[in-house]
């Protein structure tokens, strides 16, 4: 098998047998991604020197006997919103082009710990903040399925990198569904953790009670090997949950008899692509005959989850992004010249792009005085309630199971000037942030141009392993994974 065909979990096994250098696997993962580079426009940073550096290291100490982490050897692209110490950092965003942090993220600490070697951070949406990867100051990325489409955001470069195979693993963040929507739109497995499993710790905030860490791979069992290695307290991160970290992997038993499965049929019908609604029926029928249940269940509240989620993110972002104010580090408007004032105002009018500006400006208002209990506060509790629908559902199932998006990913630019229809993409999956459960996108079908189509779980809080369980399950009894995009 060529090495960029190889799984995460293959390449670790190989390198600890002495099968494959860690070195040949990074060169491998480097040549890959210098060929496609510039048709995706998925990475903004590759650091050869210091992956490869790296590398050389996993394969002295495999000579040497030393113990190999759970990920020696394994290339991983990280989103550009995770600092990495002595490398550039930017969110894809002008306001921070040129910062270089001082410290690692403790999700970085944790990977390198486990032997992962990072080789390059991917381009997103700016801050974090789109449904399509078209709001970066680098340029949109493209999907490696078709380059005239979006690869879904805003975690689009890492879930493209992923599909193209220049790397195994690729970490994102899900503020409302960042990680799962890239996943879908790409082919890949996209997983978001419980709200507190993954340490936030150097992710820089869009909001900062929905932001979550989580990877990307082809397989589940990937997946959770690397959810193995990020999870876990972190006395850096206080909204980090005490709980034990189990192991992920010994989970995927490959079974889902007598697994009850959610469905909101209610829920699921209005808006969602004729395609989608056949390749998401087409899974649930599939579990169904591997001995899963499926239940019918009500969520009253989840067609208001839009709407609660874009204003509570837009009052948290307006909040985070207080800080660049082109006084502490990043960017600082060189016209600014007459005035405290005048320079805070041309700092983040030339810094920060359109949709960012809309966020912050719909944040502010949303929390200022006279509509701060009409707004945010209603918003606040209608999320209480919406808590309340899944707490109820998982009385009587194991997992709920919807589409990941409503549609096929569409063309680069075709909703962009519509902000209204592009929010609406994000239905099936702000809710699991809010209500502050794991999910996770598993490849379900195709359209008929050859687009991927998701299929999303979302699981009890901290109950990652049984919606592993039932992930890989599927993907076992399905060949979707194994596709991969022609370039």
């Amino acid at each position: 098998m060529n090495i960029v065909d190889a799984t995460a979990t293959s390449i670790r096994s190989d390198i600890a047998a002495g099968r494959l250098s860690a070195a040949d696997a990074c060169r491998a993962a480097l040549a890959r991604i210098d060929a496609v580079r510039g048709a995706l426009n998925a990475f903004n940073l590759v650091d050869a020197d210091r992956a490869l550096g790296r590398a050389e290291e996993i394969d002295r100490r495999r000579a040497s006997r030393e113990p190999l982490g759970p990920l020696a050897g394994v290339p991983i692209a990280l989103k550009d919103n995770m600092n990495v110490r002595g490398m550039k950092t930017t969110a894809s965003s002008r306001i921070l082009e040129d910062f270089v942090p001082p410290f690692d993220a403790t999700a970085v600490r944790r990977l390198e710990a486990a032997g992962a070697v990072i080789v390059a951070k991917t381009n997103c949406d700016e801050f974090a903040m789109g449904s399509s990867n078209e709001n970066s100051a680098f340029g949109p990325v493209r999907n490696p399925w078709a380059l005239d489409r979006i690869p879904g955001g805003s975690s689009g470069g890492s879930a493209a990198a992923v599909a193209a195979r220049c790397v195994p693993l690729a970490l994102g963040s899900d503020t409302g569904g960042s990680i799962r929507q890239p996943a879908a739109c790409c082919g890949v497995v996209g997983l978001k953790p419980s709200y507190g499993r993954v340490s936030r710790y150097g992710l820089l905030a869009f909001a900062s009670s929905l932001d979550q860490i989580g990877p990307f791979a082809r397989t589940v069992a990937d997946a959770a090997l690397a959810l193995s290695a990020l999870a876990g307290a972190d006395p850096c991160d206080a909204t980090t949950a005490r709980q034990a970290v189990p192991d992920f992997t010994a989970a995927l038993t490959g079974s889902v008899k007598g697994v009850r499965i959610g469905v909101p049929r209610a829920f699921v019908t209005e808006g969602v692509d004729d395609q989608v609604r056949r390749a998401y029926q087409g899974a649930l029928d599939t579990l169904r005959e591997n001995g899963a249940a499926l239940i019918d269940i009500e969520l009253p509240h989840a067609k208001y989850a839009v709407p609660v989620y874009y204003l509570v993110c837009t009052a948290e972002a307006s909040s985070n992004l207080a800080r660049y104010d082109g006084v502490k580090y990043g960017y600082r408007s060189p016209r600014a010249k007459d005035s405290l004032k005048e320079m805070y105002s041309r700092t983040r009018d030339e810094g920060f792009g359109p949709e960012v500006k809309r966020r912050i400006m719909l944040g502010t208002y949303v929390l200022s005085a006279g509509y701060y209990d009409a707004f945010y506060l209603k918003a606040l509790q209608v999320r209480t309630l919406l808590r309340r629908d899944y707490d109820e559902a998982f009385e009587r199932v194991d997992v709920v199971a919807m589409p990941t998006m409503p549609t096929p990913p569409f063309k680069l630019g075709e909703k962009a000037s519509d902000p209204l229809q592009m929010y609406l993409g994000d239905i099936f999956t702000v809710s699991a942030n809010l209500a502050g459960l794991p999910g996770i996108s598993v490849p379900c079908g195709f359209s008929t141009d050859g687009l991927p189509i998701g299929f999303q779980l979302m699981g009890r809080m901290f109950d990652e392993a049984t919606m592993l369980r039932v992930a890989d399950a599927y993907e076992r009894s399905t060949e979707w994974h194994r596709r991969s995009p022609t370039l």
